[in-house]
């Protein structure tokens, strides 16, 4: 069991991690889109296991919030080897 002042810091890591999850969520169903650089500056390595980094990734992508990389302008469509062809007009 943990004691009081490790209880402390284990509840502030997932309360920051958590409180940058939503923050991150709420700008990009918002905007409709976020770059790969503002998730990392806001979930620096260490702060999710890979996978809670592949969800937090992949719930965005459902959310339909484009992931770009600021550096290159790619968007980042994760499992999908293309991205999405555009409906055909009639």
């Amino acid at each position: 069991m943990l004691g009081r002042k490790e209880g402390a810091v284990v509840e502030n890591r997932i309360g920051k991690s958590y409180m940058a999850r939503k923050a991150l969520f709420a700008k990009g169903l918002r905007e409709g889109r976020l770059t790969v650089q503002e998730i990392e500056e806001a979930l620096p390595a260490g702060t999710l296991t890979a996978a809670e980094r592949w969800l937090l990734y992949y719930s965005l992508r459902a959310a339909q919030v484009e992931i770009i990389d600021e550096v290159t302008g790619q968007v980042d469509h994760g499992f999908m080897s293309e991205p999405p062809a555009a409906p055909a007009e009639h």
